[in-house]
């Protein structure tokens, strides 16, 4: 009792999921759209004649007329669909759609038909039929039957034949398509008849076909292609459509589709308490939203008051210094016009003048007359040089408020910086792992940066992946020391600011090297002719320039070609364990050799290195004798890589078989394009060397190499050509060179 009440809860609690998008009501006879999402076929057909399709909206599953078909059973959406305007219809035709006249049926590609999905919020492409090749969704509909069952919905089921009033069905019939009670069973299904022979089903609103149907050619699926993510029929697998396909039985489809989701079920039913545990947090989260939000609100409040308050004080301010000037001119203009108006006849300055003139006491007169004489004199020449003592115009205590409208108008909140950008030019694995990255142009400023990394070949790990991180890196680049050779990490960085932390950039993976790095410096006291081989002053580049002897021997080409080899090595050897070292080759060189060999042997070419004479006129050159036939074939003392214009020459034995001299037995050899930069991997114990893409990290060629005494690195030109050792990304070490014999740190 407790098991079905359960089941009956958990199927009141999926109502959701039965739904349709369109008309939000229970599916009925729901269709699966390319986008996998699904919904009702009336609403289907509603909403491709709302978009202005006309005749795509066919029953994919063929169903044969029932009984019932009548106009009081169909669905009532079909009353309710909007029929396209005659400007669209006409659209569409002259777009494509359709014939009209002058236009030859199949002259111009079918047109596709694009279902606007409601549920992705896409438009998906249903192909030239339409809905006609849509597969229906016949486990969701027996869903939906099972959750009215269970949940009463609807009431109960009348008979489809009856007259009215109808009386409650007791059977149903999936050949006919029709509900019916007892009677009208017997009725429609007579003794002798073909219909006798129908199976009574319990009485349902939707009947569904037996199968499966391909609505492409009405037949049972029975295999799903696995590059379409399809089921198909047997017609499907041999036409051309699915030609080279990887096509399984269903069985084995619905074996491997019910495995992964059971046990993907499985999981999330045994982690309950986890997802219990997740539900607390984002209600937490909610609350703290809330919280949040609200605080968020105020300080946003505060701060536009507290701009308020600064922009009233400021115009508090701004209208006393306008009052005050305002009085002080009035104060001028009052002045002024007194002084003016003591002018006029009879009153003021001039009534006091004209009494005066009356004065017949000479020695009075003068005495009154000085004083009076000086006030008439201003006065009359301020009448002739008259001008206001104030301005009236106010244009100087204009305010210019652009830059703050600007401000203001663009006050915003705070944003986080963008997604920075890896540079993938400088960044790279040697040594260690340096990352540089770049923020986008328009990028409000990082204050520090994130720089978070793990490698992806370990064995993966329950959970989410976990990172480990850099904090608070200044600057746009950081280094990441001591990584695991032979490995590949995934990094990547993000920004942070007043307003927190921004997205990730995207992620960069890096190949490290397959073994622990050489660091040596390149050394010319061995067989490294002045004349024409150029080392840097740090000993880390070499360039050779071919010089006058190379021309007299290109002029002696036709009757014996004699060149020299120059040869540079490193000043360190190898007597033990795994070793990898990078270089760059100049594409635009004639023949460089890139590779190792034995120390002695080295120093024995060096002391008598021959030159590398045309086997054409050379008798002992190997090319025609079978004399390194007899010898026992033991590891060579030497193996290099052959680059010569921007080539790499590949080849049975094209390395085992290279010494200074270049005497090389004929190979049938294939020529593959330079990388930017070439790795060498040397393991000693082995006496195995390996030569790599050091970009990619792809093999370019594996050969033995005699081991038996150290090894040094070695370059040999011949005519003109470029190397460059790769730098070390972290601190350089000590060098300890045992070339001649003796060990010294420099």
């Amino acid at each position: 009792m407790a098991a079905k009440r359960g089941t009956k809860t958990s199927m009141k609690n999926m109502e959701k999921e039965l739904l349709c998008p369109v008309c939000q009501e229970m599916y009925k006879q729901p269709l699966v759209l390319p986008c996998t999402h699904n919904v009702c076929q009336s609403c289907a057909r509603e909403v491709l004649g709302q978009q202005g399709y006309i005749g795509h909206g066919g029953d994919p599953s063929s169903e044969p007329t029932s009984p019932a078909s009548t106009p009081s059973t169909r669905s009532p959406r079909l009353s309710r669909r909007t029929l396209p305007k005659p400007d669209r219809l006409d659209r569409l035709l002259k777009s494509g759609f359709g014939t009209y006249p002058g236009r030859k049926r199949g002259a111009l590609h079918p047109q596709v038909i694009m279902f606007p999905c409601p549920a992705c919020q896409g438009d998906v492409e249903l192909g030239e039929r339409g809905l006609a090749g849509l597969f229906r969704n016949l486990t969701l509909e027996r869903v939906v039957e099972r959750y009215r069952q269970s949940v009463s919905v609807g009431g109960a089921i009348l008979c489809q034949l009856c007259k009215p009033p109808p009386l409650e069905a007791t059977k149903g019939c999936t050949e006919c398509r029709a509900t019916f009670c007892n009677e009208c069973f017997k009725l429609f299904h007579p003794w002798g008849t073909q219909k006798a022979q129908h199976e009574p089903t319990l009485p349902t609103l939707s009947f569904r076909p037996k199968g499966l149907m391909c609505p492409d050619h009405k037949e049972e699926v029975t295999h799903y292609c696995k590059t379409c993510q399809r089921l198909v029929c047997q017609l499907c697998r041999v036409r051309r459509t699915h030609s080279g396909h990887k096509i399984t039985p269903v069985l084995s489809a619905y074996q491997a589709l019910k495995d992964k989701l059971t046990k993907s079920l499985t999981y999330i039913l045994g982690n309950q308490d986890t997802v219990q545990t997740q539900i607390c947090e984002l209600e937490e989260a909610v609350r703290h939203t809330e919280v949040s939000g609200q605080q968020a609100k105020e300080e946003v409040s505060q701060l536009v008051r507290g701009l308020g308050a600064v922009l009233e004080e400021k115009r508090a301010s701004l209208l006393q210094a306008i009052e005050e000037c305002q009085q002080e001119r009035l104060a001028r203009l009052s002045a002024q016009i007194r002084e003016h108006r003591s002018l006029l006849d009879g009153s003021g300055l001039v009534g006091y003048a004209q009494e005066v003139l009356k004065e017949t006491d000479q020695p009075c007169f003068v005495q009154a007359a000085k004083q009076l004489h000086n006030r008439i004199a201003r006065a009359t020449e301020a009448l002739q040089t008259f001008r206001p003592a104030a301005s009236s115009s106010f244009r100087h205590c204009q305010l210019d408020v652009g830059r703050e409208m600007k401000l203001l108008t663009e006050l915003n909140f705070l944003r986080a910086p963008e997604a920075p950008v890896i540079d993938t030019q400088r960044t790279f694995a040697y040594d260690q792992i340096f990352l540089c990255w770049r923020l986008p142009p328009h990028s409000p400023p990082a204050w520090h940066y994130t720089v978070e990394f793990r490698r992806t070949d370990v064995p993966a790990q329950p959970g989410p992946a976990r990172w480990q991180r850099r904090e608070e890196v200044r600057g746009t680049s950081a280094l990441l020391e001591n990584p695991d050779t032979g490995s590949v990490y995934v990094l990547r960085v993000r920004g942070c600011n007043k307003a927190g932390y921004g997205e990730y950039s995207e992620d960069v993976h890096l190949h490290t090297p397959p073994a622990p790095v050489l660091h040596f410096f390149l050394d010319g006291r061995w067989g490294a002719s002045r004349e024409r081989l150029a080392i840097s002053k740090d000993q880390r580049a070499v360039r050779s320039v071919p010089g006058l002897p190379l021309l007299l021997a290109a002029d002696r080409l036709l009757t014996g070609c004699h060149l020299s080899v120059d040869v540079v090595l490193g000043d360190v050897a190898v007597t033990q364990g795994r070793s990898y070292w990078a270089c760059a080759v100049d594409p635009a060189s004639y023949l460089v050799k890139v590779g190792v060999g034995l120390e002695s042997k080295l120093q024995e070419s060096f002391q008598g290195a021959p030159d590398v004479i045309s086997p054409r006129y050379d008798p002992d050159s190997g090319h025609d004798s079978g004399a390194e036939d007899a010898t026992v074939e033991a590891s060579p003392p030497f193996a290099f890589l052959t680059i010569g214009m921007g080539k790499i020459l590949l080849g049975s034995g094209a390395s085992s078989n290279t010494g200074l001299t270049g005497r090389d037995g004929p190979t049938a050899g294939c020529t593959v394009p330079l990388p930017p930069r070439l790795g060498i991997c040397l393991d000693y114990e082995r006496g195995r060397v390996s030569f790599l893409d050091a970009v990619s990290f792809r093999g370019l060629l594996e050969c033995p190499l005699d081991c038996s005494g150290p090894v040094c690195p070695a370059f040999c030109f011949i005519g003109g050509g470029a190397v460059q050792l790769q730098e070390p990304v972290g601190t350089k070490p000590e060098r300890k060179v045992t070339i001649g014999g003796f060990a010294k740190l420099d």
